[in-house]
């Protein structure tokens, strides 16, 4: 048993320095991912060394110090993403549907055929704006009903697991498809005009993840979040990014994009809204995001239920409010950040 114990803290302690080295490639970015999955085994395995580690001396203490601090260290990390932490969105005192608009991020998982769940949900929830990813022609023609009702569309299906639909009921204007980093991967970007008039500049991406298979480094995916949060930070507009980012709420990348671009995450303070993955409650990790400049409040923000993708959908309701930015603020990038985000940014 001692040597069982021994072996699970030092895989522990591992799993935790990796995270905390900064290079690319997806042995060390994978580590980002797992944060709640990590405390929840160090508690774990603290508890199984207290009650059952039958050694003496020094290494017993030397063994429970470092998963104490190892515990303490990850408790600070998700912290923010639990009611304990503090709202970097604050919720609307009163609701007023023309300057509001609520959208749905979901990504269907393109070998899925379960149109009339997706369909369902999407009527259940009765978004203003519909973001669909991995969507291919097969999804493409399985959802063209939506049409009837959302009168706005840009499309770009693809089957490489990377095409991406938007539907909405409000206005668009100025829309266009981009291929920011990678030639195959798409982004949405348009204004969307609120009922009141109000303009309203909404990027959606899906860049590729740090994993053997497609990008073995998250060079791509970080770079083409750092030039998206540079869009949003010139952006006159209000602004909201949202889309699968492939990267988890509390990763080193996602805080440096929040930095960069002068966005807030309604999650803080809220809880992890994890969407990701749908079939293995343990592994499951918040992917699908929604970043939303400081002049907007929070109606509502809720996970919603799956339909055979290993994606849940996530619905956001937020409000535009002009004196907003006076009680809301972004974290601010100091040299360091600027220099490792240019850094990413030039890296090919």
């Amino acid at each position: 048993m001692n040597t069982f114990l021994i072996a699970f803290t030092a895989i522990l302690v591992l799993f935790s320095v990796m995270a905390l080295i900064r290079n690319d490639y997806w042995t060390f970015r994978v580590f980002d991912y797992p944060r709640l999955q990590k405390f929840t085994l160090s508690i774990i395995c603290l508890g199984l060394l207290l009650y059952f580690y039958n050694g003496t001396g020094t290494l017993y203490w030397v063994l429970t110090a470092v998963v104490t601090v190892n515990t303490i260290y990850l408790l600070y990390l998700i912290l923010p993403f639990t009611i304990l932490g503090k709202k970097q969105v604050q919720k609307v005192k009163s609701h007023n549907c023309d300057c509001s608009i609520s959208l749905m991020i979901s990504n269907v998982y393109q070998d899925n055929t379960n149109f009339n769940g997706c369909l369902n949900e999407i009527h259940k929830a009765d978004p203003d704006v519909v973001l669909l990813l991995e969507t291919d022609e097969k999804w493409e023609k399985a959802v063209s009903g939506l049409e009837k009702e959302y009168k706005y569309s840009v499309k770009a299906a693809k089957d490489n697991t990377y095409g991406m639909l938007l539907f909405s009921k409000l206005e668009l204007k100025d829309d266009e498809i981009r291929y920011i980093v990678e030639d195959d991967v798409p982004s949405i970007h348009a204004k969307v005009l609120l009922k009141n008039g109000e303009e309203v500049m909404l990027h959606a991406v899906h860049p590729t993840p740090p994993v053997p298979n497609e990008n073995v480094r998250s060079t791509e995916r970080d770079k083409e979040l750092l030039l998206v949060a540079d869009m949003a930070k010139e952006e006159t507009l209000p602004v909201i990014v949202i889309g699968d980012l492939n990267d988890v709420a509390w990763s080193h990348t996602t805080e440096l994009f929040l930095k960069m671009s002068g966005l807030l995450d309604p999650r803080r303070g809220r809880g992890f809204f994890n969407s990701f993955h749908a079939k293995y409650p343990f592994m499951r990790f918040p992917l699908d995001h929604a970043f939303i400049s400081p002049d907007f409040k929070l109606n509502r923000i809720k996970r919603l239920d799956s339909f055979g993708s290993d994606h849940f959908p996530i619905f956001l309701d937020i409000q535009y409010d002009s004196q907003a930015d006076k009680e809301q603020k972004p974290m601010h990038a100091d040299s360091d950040d600027t220099e490792e985000a240019e850094e990413k940014k030039a890296k090919t």
